[in-house]
């Protein structure tokens, strides 16, 4: 399973690195269309290989679809939580209340009665 794992991981390295190689002409991207920069006076730019460009899209899409999911399980998490403290809360108080039933007996007997 490991060297599957591996075999996949080694294709995709190299179906980037053949995207990469392929897209290694400068790009250039501007913050505003040329007409609206002028209008406004801010005319950022900056050129790029296109595979830095694709692959810093392909990141920041997976990290906005990450943080997405998570605000999305926000809920269910909380829920979670909520449930743990009240099942620990529970088992206190059974803990506590055969505690109780078992006060003054032998504790043998006490542990003979619990099991059966």
């Amino acid at each position: 399973m490991r060297y599957i794992r591996y075999l996949i991981i080694a294709s995709i390295a190299i179906c980037l690195i053949v995207v990469a190689l392929a897209n290694r002409n400068a790009v250039t991207l501007r913050l505003l269309p040329e007409d609206l920069a002028a209008l406004t006076g801010y005319t950022f730019s900056i050129s790029l290989p296109l595979f830095v460009v694709i692959f810093a899209g392909i990141a920041v899409g997976i990290l906005l679809g990450f943080v997405w999911e998570w605000m999305r399980e926000h809920k269910h998490r909380s829920e979670a939580s909520q449930k743990g403290r009240e099942v620990s809360k529970l088992k206190r108080e059974v803990k506590r209340l055969k505690g109780e039933k078992h006060e003054g007996k032998d504790e043998v007997l006490a542990l003979l009665e619990d099991h059966s």
